[in-house]
């Protein structure tokens, strides 16, 4: 009998150890319930700083398009350098580093060809243009087109296309005449690439506001002025 005495007793005592008393329950359910507000809390406090940084944002937009429902490209600073990631029409890639001065009526594209050599294109606002080569074997052409270099303004008139992704970047999209789609940034307002009729992709890399080229960089070897080098169209 003492024996079963101290095995019921022993049963009881571990039942009694194993099992929550009320009071213990209360604290239970009282230290979850607060968990759960904290939870909330912060949950809203989450919602409320998402939904101010939506207003933020549509406000900063709204400022940036002004009274004008559609947005207008932003003309190209009148002296700029950017680098150029180019994805050519047939697959070939090359890096363009693209020198706008339209003070000095000048537009040069100094363009690394994938593995191969590094072509000067200056472009004059007389509607002449320079394509040569440095060093051993280098070569020279000249072309007339009859129009300068772009404006500026050279998307004015476009149609816009409302906004796309574009290499990482929200933007606001143009396209003129069926011949080039521009894309900008929404928030900065710079070019982030454009694309051509012909599938030449080109991708914006740096751009550099104010940056001048060195005149002595774009100065034709004297070699472009031999006979059979120019051409007009």
């Amino acid at each position: 009998m003492k024996v079963s005495y101290h095995l019921l007793s022993l049963v009881a005592y571990t039942n009694y150890l194993l099992s929550p008393h009320q009071g213990e329950e209360d604290n239970l359910q009282k230290l979850a319930w607060g968990r759960r507000q904290k939870e909330m809390k912060k949950f809203k406090s989450h919602c409320i700083c998402a939904a101010l940084l939506t207003l933020q944002l549509a406000s900063f937009l709204h400022l940036l398009q002004g009274d004008n429902l559609t947005p207008t490209p932003t003309p190209w600073p009148e002296q700029f350098h950017a680098v150029l990631y180019m994805n050519l029409s047939d697959a070939r890639l090359q890096i363009s580093n693209l020198w706008y001065d339209w003070p000095k009526g000048r537009n040069a594209n100094l363009i690394q060809k994938q593995l191969g050599e590094l072509l000067y294109d200056v472009e004059w606002n007389n509607g002449t243009s320079f394509y040569y080569t440095l060093g051993e074997g280098a070569t020279c052409e000249i072309m007339e087109f009859g129009v300068g270099i772009p404006r500026r303004d050279f998307l004015d008139g476009a149609d816009y296309l409302g906004t796309k992704v574009i290499d990482g970047f929200l933007c606001n999209v143009w396209e003129k005449v069926e011949f080039i789609w521009y894309y900008e940034d929404v928030l900065s307002q710079r070019p982030v690439g454009w694309d051509f009729y012909d599938g030449i992709s080109t991708h914006v890399i740096t751009f550099e506001v104010g940056a001048v080229l060195q005149d002595s960089v774009t100065q034709a070897p004297a070699y472009c002025f031999s006979q059979g080098n120019s051409m007009k169209l």
